[in-house]
């Protein structure tokens, strides 16, 4: 990995290393890995982190999912390759995203209470925090792409 501003993995490994353990621990958490990868992917969207983008595109083709389905994430509330789980981890992990305009409402957390435990919630909310913090050093520091 290249980088155009500071190589943050050498300058700040314990902290590059626990994040990274951090995203594997979500990865062999409670939820689907694709499902945990199209909320890596949306939320990288809107936050507008080109190489996370790229990362979590790559693993979601080549974990053959439809292509379409990708082509139509940023719009997903329109469009008919997502199901009701799906939809409403997107919302509860846009909400998340986009905290200042205002906490996640109940009817949000009610629509995840359909279709997820407790355990599958505490999942996406830490995954949602942690590809927020893996953004911010994508947009901030600028990685190269692969």
């Amino acid at each position: 990995m290249n980088f155009h501003r500071v190589e943050y993995p050498k300058l700040v490994p314990a902290a590059f290393k626990a994040l990274y353990a951090a995203s594997n621990a979500v990865h062999a958490g409670a939820l689907e890995p694709a499902l945990v990868e199209l909320v890596f992917l949306r939320v990288s969207q809107v936050n507008g982190c080109a190489y996370c983008m790229d990362m979590h595109g790559t693993v979601l083709r080549k974990a053959g999912v439809d292509p379409r389905k990708l082509d139509t994430l940023a719009g997903w509330r329109d469009s008919r390759f997502f199901d009701a789980r799906e939809r409403a981890a997107l919302d509860w992990a846009e909400a998340l995203a986009t905290l200042p305009s205002g906490a996640p409402d109940d009817a949000g957390y009610e629509a995840l209470q359909a279709h997820f435990d407790e355990a599958g919630i505490a999942t996406l909310t830490m995954a949602v925090a942690l590809i927020i913090a893996w953004n911010r050093l994508g947009v901030r520091l600028r990685p190269e792409l692969p």
